[in-house]
């Protein structure tokens, strides 16, 4: 785990840090965000010893850093950077094999190693090992940082901007490829970019900085639904939460009050109440709002008889979906069972809402037409 604890940088009588504070649990993938100048990279390097804190303490596993040997501390981070680093008069394969080879390892064990690092990052060693960094692409020479940085298997992996100088398709792939290594390694990894999109894609939790404070920390879905301030919310994009579908919610986007009834309620009652609300379905729910069932005016056509309780008709295989599924989730759901509503419950199984085809579409069109307005 790590740790800043009231940190503060101070450089020329310029504040670069206020203080701030946080915690990077093991395995976490943080993204840290904002514009130039705002700290992010100042904080990033304070956690490799590149810049010392004015104030304020910095942790790792408990111990803190400025007690700790530096050579021993930035062996065990890895470190990449937007240029790379690579040293231009070693090999790619000598660069891979840099660390270890401080670290004493044997020549066998490197060379294992090295091998294993170019499949890891999709790169075949007979190919590219004797070749010189500047006979590479700039994404070959960013996958060779990348592979160099997990050289020694090291805890931390710290990323100032490492993509940005690339173009678009190569980024895409190359933060495909540093995602789907955190989900298989679980490296804690801390990631600097001035990019929303590409801290949306990557981040388990974001830090948004401006002028050395901490404005939000949090999860990219509570970062778009509850933005901590109006600089947030502008940096963020105010509509990007619809470009992102995968972080709407069912709760963002129900009928928050449907139309239910009890299952002891008549046919002939339940007719009424359809009409009255101009629906043509109802949810039938239990004393305790856990959903029972649905009647619809299909079932009752079949069952003419209006003194019959609705739950004897009722139909009680029901799909719903929780809360906080996504809205993709409940599309497919929507889309592979043909169906056009879909009931929204809590962790407790209880009513809470109800999706719809028309509801769906309303939200949808809304957001549309906001969008063409401020414009």
């Amino acid at each position: 785990m790590l740790e800043f604890k009231n940190i503060t940088k101070v450089f020329k009588n310029q504040t670069i840090i206020k203080d701030i504070s946080f915690t990077v649990n093991k395995g976490e993938f943080i993204i840290i965000v904002g514009q130039s100048g705002c700290g992010k990279t100042t904080t990033l390097k304070m956690i490799n010893k590149l810049i010392t804190p004015t104030s304020g303490n910095i942790y790792l596993d408990g111990k803190d850093i400025s007690k700790e040997d530096t050579i021993k501390i930035r062996r065990n981070m890895g470190y990449v950077i937007q240029q790379t680093g690579l040293l231009p008069h070693m090999t790619v394969g000598e660069n891979i094999g840099l660390i270890p080879r401080l670290e004493k390892w044997s020549e066998d064990k490197i060379v294992e190693r090295t091998n294993e690092l170019f499949k890891m990052v999709g790169m075949e060693p007979a190919q590219y090992v004797d070749r010189y960094p500047c006979e590479l692409s700039g994404g070959q020479q960013q996958r060779i940082g990348v592979a160099r940085a997990w050289a020694t298997n090291p805890d931390i992996i710290l990323m100032d901007e490492p993509f940005s100088a690339l173009d678009p398709i190569t980024r895409n792939q190359l933060q495909d490829e540093l995602f789907n290594l955190q989900q298989e390694f679980k490296k804690t990894i801390i990631f600097v970019t001035h990019d929303m999109d590409e801290a949306l894609k990557l981040g388990d939790r974001i830090c948004i900085m401006k002028d050395g404070n901490i404005l939000q920390f949090d999860s990219p879905e509570e970062i778009l639904n509850n933005p901590a301030n109006d600089f947030v919310k502008e940096f963020i994009g105010k509509n990007r939460i619809w470009q992102q579908p995968e972080f709407i919610k069912a709760k963002d986007i129900m009928i928050t009050d449907p139309i239910k009834i009890t299952g002891s309620r008549t046919v002939v009652q339940a007719v009424e109440i359809m009409k009255s609300h101009k629906v043509d379905s109802l949810l039938i729910v239990n004393k305790e709002n856990i959903i029972d069932g649905i009647v619809t005016l299909k079932n009752i056509r079949r069952n003419t008889l209006g003194s019959i309780k609705v739950d004897t008709i009722m139909g009680r295989e029901i799909k719903t979906v929780n809360l906080n599924d996504s809205l993709i989730d409940i599309l497919n759901l929507m889309n592979e069972l043909q169906i056009g509503y879909v009931p929204v419950v809590d962790d407790s199984s209880k009513l809470v809402g109800l999706i719809t085809e028309n509801s769906l579409l309303i939200v949808l069109s809304n957001q549309y037409i906001n969008q063409e307005v401020e414009a």
